[in-house]
Formats: C-alpha cells, structure tokens, sequence
C-alpha cells in the first residue's frame, strides 16, 4: 500500500472520530436538558449513586451506538 492510502485511511478515522465525539456530547446535553433537575448536582453535591450508575449505563449504550454505526 501506498502513502496516500494510509493518509487517505487515518484522515477518514479522524472524521469519525470527530463526529462520533460530538454525537456523543450531543447526546449528554440532551440528557441533561431532559430532566428537570441538574444532573451534576444530583451526582456530585447530593452522592446520588443510583443516577450515575444509570447515566453511566446509557452512556455506554450511546457508545456502542455511535460505534457499531461508524463500523
């Protein structure tokens, strides 16, 4: 293979990159619009274990998402 192939493989990697990242950002801020209480208190001020388990978990499901969808 040649250079340009390489560089043509690594650039298309780097958009998917870039795009899967923003989806996944987007789907945060959505998260966090949706409910109606703020998230990062909820977490971090009041120890609400079972909303970051939770947050955690659909999290990784928009992973696999994104990932199975950029394959």
């Amino acid at each position: 293979m040649d250079w340009t192939t390489h560089i043509h493989e690594l650039l298309l990697t780097v958009v998917y990159f870039v795009v899967g990242f923003a989806l996944f950002g987007l789907a945060i801020i959505v998260m966090d619009r949706m409910t109606p209480f703020s998230i990062r208190k909820e977490i971090e001020q009041d120890q609400n274990t079972a909303l970051a388990i939770l947050i955690g978990a659909a999290l990784i499901a928009i992973a696999i998402v994104l990932a199975a969808v950029i394959k």
